[in-house]
């Protein structure tokens, strides 16, 4: 975490109580940073997922309700919190269309969704050498709008 995301987050948690240090991280989100935590500060994207796959190779830990991230800007400029609500692992072609469209991405139906995230998925497995399948498993996470930087 940055120092201005780290600065935000002390500012927010000032009068309230304050979660474990291991359940707040700051992130941006992938494809195009910048529209997407705007979509999410306008209550359009609720949902956002990732392949296991990347967790997996990066060690890194699985989201977990009542998560907190702070929602960071394509030049790493906190803008928003937001808090998980709920996880599911589940194989990308199981990924209901409610799902997909909660992502609010392009035209919100699922054939965007599946379209882009093909893309996006057989690229970035593809820099590592790795290929994309129809059911490789996805971190499916729905998450609330907690606060917007002002």
């Amino acid at each position: 975490m940055n120092e201005a995301a780290q600065s935000y987050l002390d500012q927010f948690w000032q009068s309230r109580n304050k979660p474990k240090p291991d359940k707040v991280s700051a992130w941006q989100f992938g494809a195009d940073p910048d529209h997407l935590a705007q979509l999410v500060m306008d209550g359009i994207k609720t949902a956002t997922c990732s392949g296991l796959i990347f967790y997996e190779l990066e060690n890194e830990p699985l989201p977990s309700v009542d998560d907190y991230s702070i929602i960071l800007s394509s030049k790493d400029e906190p803008l928003a919190i937001i808090r998980t609500s709920d996880v599911k692992i589940m194989p990308m072609n199981e990924v209901p269309e409610e799902f997909a469209i909660a992502e609010g991405e392009g035209d919100r139906t699922y054939q965007y969704w599946k379209d882009v995230h093909v893309e996006f998925f057989t690229e970035e497995l593809g820099k590592l050498g790795l290929e994309f399948a129809e059911d490789m498993k996805l971190v499916c996470e729905r998450f609330e709008l907690v606060d917007i930087k002002e």
